[in-house]
């Protein structure tokens, strides 16, 4: 034949797919390579003293408090995260707002936790039913703080893992506490107490109370196929502008209810352990 009449070669449905299938794997390997490194970079901590359930906290006062509780050594104290590890459990501060929640979630990747609960504080939005030091076990988050879109489509929802999210709700009544639940809106803004059009905008999707890292810490971890839940303390009431939070407000806040927080994560995560049970209760599809 002719080299001139020979047909050009047709990718078929099964080439495409070998094709995207292997470059899947070749970004699955580069991530594992930055991961590995990164994860001890930023917290200061060997991989192997990384226990298989994680909690993640916004300050540092909580690590501590662990690391003193049980006795171990706190990493990381020079890095961008703090971090110790106790019974199987490693406590993670990892900072403020959604991008250090989508990067947390990313380097955990690196140890494939069992379980990972993020112990944060947040602010009640339901005036009068509300208050300063309720918990709050969300069973959803609204995704307003633009990171989680890097990870999954908009319309995709920001759920907790509900195994985790009900031996949370577990560990709360051992302490014979009550709890709220509803959904969280998580925003990129830190300072917008003052505008009154995005209270009104609060209002109107009826939230119980507003963060920064809850919605991204969910959507990052199902990304990631990693059970994840969320115990939130109210720590300011900012729809009232009596409410928002100062710096002495947030002292008294974490004197009175901080360690009680502490407590009831570390006990959820323990009931897990002491039981055996996976939190993994949907089947994650790559």
């Amino acid at each position: 034949m002719d080299e001139s009449t020979k047909q050009p070669h047709r990718l078929t449905q099964h080439d495409l797919d070998e094709v995207a299938r292997h470059n899947h794997e070749l970004e699955k390997a580069a991530k594992a390579t930055i991961v590995h490194d990164w994860l001890p970079r930023y917290t200061g901590m060997p991989l192997d003293a990384f226990g298989e359930y994680i909690l993640l906290v916004n300050f540092g006062g909580y690590v501590k408090s662990f690391a003193d509780k049980y006795g171990v050594k706190v990493y990381g104290t020079d890095k961008p995260m703090q971090a110790a590890t106790a019974d199987g459990i490693s406590i993670i501060n990892f900072g403020i707002g959604s991008p250090n929640a989508g990067l947390v979630v990313d380097l955990l990747e690196a140890i494939h936790p069992k379980a990972v609960l993020f112990l944060g504080k947040c602010g009640g939005l339901k005036t009068g039913k509300n208050h300063i030091g309720d918990l709050i076990l969300p069973i959803a988050a609204i995704r307003g703080e633009g990171t989680s879109d890097d990870y999954l489509p908009p319309e995709v929802p920001a759920l907790p893992a509900f195994a985790l999210q009900k031996a949370v709700s577990t560990s709360i009544r051992e302490y014979e506490l009550d709890y709220w639940t509803g959904v969280v809106y998580t925003t990129n803004k830190r300072v917008w107490e003052h505008r009154e059009d995005f209270k009104q905008r609060l209002r109107n999707l009826r939230c119980i109370a507003i963060d920064m890292e809850t919605a991204t810490i969910f959507v990052a971890a199902f990304k990631n196929q990693m059970p994840a839940g969320a115990l939130l303390l109210v720590s300011d009431m900012p729809m009232t502008h009596d409410g928002v939070k100062t710096e002495a407000s947030d002292r008294a806040v974490t004197a009175t209810f901080a360690d009680r927080h502490l407590k009831i994560g570390v006990d959820s995560l323990k009931q897990l352990i002491n039981k055996g049970q996976t939190v993994k209760h949907l089947r994650f599809e790559v």
